[in-house]
């Protein structure tokens, strides 16, 4: 009796933790998966709404333009993977399939900092052109010895863009009390070097395409990336400039003659330029308290 009892036992428990293992990744017909888990944070995420404001309110407002530098370690995570892996891909990755598949629009990137960005669209054409893609016509040799000509599409190298330009508003809002920022836009920056420079030693950069920011919000808001710190929680695109986990330095501010910094200043004095813009702002909110 006792052994018909264990038995039973055994039976029942089977039935209850074996289907459970094997939803886990065993049996013939499972789905493969690299966690106990489904990643399912990112895909329904959403940007989070901005505050509403009024024109009233504002009081203040100041234009900066900052530069981001993806050679510094804490932006590395705007750089990485330059390869996809699995869902997660570099930014400049993101803002190009965006464009290509999602309906996001690039506009054209003016010699000129200053003035309006988003006036000009791009084609997708442009953007591959700007990209470093071309179409090269090679002469070559069939097997009879006579000259052919081969067509060579070279496609365009992601891991390219080393900066980022960013364009955002800066303005305190007495409605609410409060010192706030809205990034406008962003513009991804590519590195590359002239055929007559095979050793690489002289960088040159242009600016490809500009994004309107809060276009591209809801898709970086569904863009994960690693999280440094770790595994468990990942983070947006949107989350990394919405929390300003980001290092940048300013290089033009809004003013009547609209200059960049380098024309006027260089080397270390343009950095310290930029930090007292920043020290500017950052006074502008203390000196309305009392204390």
């Amino acid at each position: 009796m006792k052994k018909i009892l264990s038995l039973f036992v055994i039976i029942l428990l089977s039935s209850i933790f074996m289907p459970s293992i094997f939803a886990q990744g065993g049996g013939t017909g499972s789905t493969v998966m690299g966690l106990p888990y489904e990643e399912i944070h990112a895909k329904h995420d959403v940007a989070m709404p901005y505050q509403y404001v009024r024109e009233a309110d504002v009081m203040w407002s100041k234009i900066v333009w900052r530069r981001i530098e993806l050679t510094e370690k804490r932006n590395h995570i705007l750089y990485e993977p330059t390869q996809a892996i699995g869902t997660k891909k570099s930014l400049i990755d993101v803002m190009l399939d965006g464009i290509e598949t999602k309906g996001l629009t690039a506009f054209k990137a003016k010699s000129s900092d200053a003035g309006s960005e988003f006036d000009i669209i791009m084609k997708e054409e442009e953007i591959n052109q700007q990209m470093g893609a071309e179409t090269r016509t090679e002469a070559t040799l069939d097997q009879n010895g006579n000259v052919d000509s081969v067509t060579i599409e070279i496609p365009y190298n992601s891991a390219d863009i080393k900066s980022y330009m960013v364009k955002e508003l800066w303005f305190f809002d007495k409605q609410r009390s409060v010192l706030d920022v809205r990034i406008i836009g962003i513009c991804p920056i590519r590195e590359y070097f002239r055929q007559s420079d095979p050793d690489r030693l002289s960088p040159l950069y242009k600016k490809l395409f500009w994004v309107y920011y809060p276009e591209v919000r809801p898709l970086l808001a569904k863009s994960a990336v690693y999280n440094p710190n770790t595994d468990v929680s990942s983070l947006t695109y949107d989350d990394i400039f919405q929390k300003r986990y980001f290092s940048s330095f300013v290089f033009m501010e809004s003013s009547p003659y609209n200059r960049v910094i380098d024309e006027y200043e260089s080397g270390l004095e343009a950095l310290l330029e930029g930090e007292r813009v920043k020290e500017k702002i950052f006074n502008f909110e203390q000196d309305l308290w009392e204390y």
